[in-house]
């Protein structure tokens, strides 16, 4: 198959863009929250109706993620999806304004932190932080940054340069600290030696040669690089969640598992058994709120080698 030729990035567009955005965050901070959520809520609204291509890929991943559901069931949570994945674009706008030291706890409810909290403060080791494309990611690594947790993430850059340039001062505004993620490999391992915490969004496909494990009873895709990271270094892996708890801003930050470097030491496949482990942790999380999950997200875009091929919408 041929690969697909670069575009030549058009830079007038590539400002109007920016400039856009621009406006939207002045016009999001001038209105109440509740407001803007209102806002948000149409727009996302809006997308479900016109754009027929991804409102029917979140309904075939959500209808074969839960079979027993009705067709109606499945496209009420595809609309609900759609308007979460504004909801974020609208909150990453506000967090560096309402996410402060003195007042976090006004927006933030922490859940099953407490091991992952006395690993932090212990500062023993290193540790491998997971999440998936669900609630509000971004909320998570801000928060335990703003708690005095500076963590490292591992992020794709944005092609737009003025995009991208005001996405990672957003981001590292509070401490968070940015890794380009076509060089993380090289400088995640010195991170986590020096008993560092390094972040993955870790439910992405990885391609035909990435390791195929269960995910929602297919078989996904899943890079095995988290895993070789974690057997090389001898750290823990944190899997957790930003959920969003109401429409105004509230979130519930916890921790759905710890993988201990001692569950797979003893495994016939240690890679095999992180992997799956974390992917059937990021499963059981977004199973606490399917609505807050980005099903447009073609996690299942490859099949392992014999298997029939997924649609035109990366749909197994």
């Amino acid at each position: 198959m041929p690969k697909r030729k670069n575009r030549t990035r058009n830079p007038y567009f590539d400002y109007i863009a920016y400039l856009c955005i621009r406006i939207f965050t002045m016009f999001i901070h001038m209105f109440p929250v509740e407001m803007n959520y209102c806002t948000a809520a149409f727009i996302g609204n809006l997308i479900y109706r016109f754009d027929r291509r991804h409102r029917e890929r979140a309904f075939k991943h959500i209808h074969l993620s839960f079979p027993e559901w009705s067709e109606e069931k499945c496209y009420q949570v595809a609309k609900a999806s759609m308007r979460s994945m504004v909801y974020l674009g609208m909150e990453f706008l506000l967090t560096s304004k309402l996410i402060k030291p003195e007042r976090w706890r006004k927006h933030i409810r922490l859940a099953n932190m407490s091991e992952n909290l006395r690993l932090l403060l212990q500062n023993k080791c290193g540790m491998i932080c997971l999440t998936g494309h669900f609630g509000n990611w971004e909320i998570v690594g801000y928060t335990m940054a703003a708690l005095g947790f500076p963590t490292t993430a591992i992020a794709r850059r944005m092609d737009n340069p003025h995009l991208d340039h005001f996405v990672m001062d957003e981001r590292q505004s509070m401490g968070l600290t940015i890794l380009d993620k076509r060089g993380a490999t090289s400088v995640a391992p010195d991170v986590l030696s020096a008993k560092g915490s390094v972040s993955f969004i870790a439910d992405q496909d990885a391609g035909r040669k990435g390791l195929f494990v269960d995910f929602f009873g297919r078989p996904a895709s899943t890079y095995k690089a988290i895993a070789l990271l974690a057997m090389q270094q001898d750290v823990p892996v944190i899997i957790g969640y930003g959920m969003r708890l109401e429409e105004s801003f509230k979130f519930e930050i916890g921790i759905q598992r710890i993988i201990h470097p001692d569950e797979w030491k003893d495994q016939d496949d240690p890679m095999l058994f992180i992997t799956q482990e974390y992917t059937t942790a990021i499963e059981n999380i977004i199973r606490m709120a399917p609505e807050q999950y980005l099903w447009t997200h073609r996690r299942w875009k490859h099949r392992p080698k014999g298997a029939p091929p997924p649609d035109a919408d990366g749909v197994a």
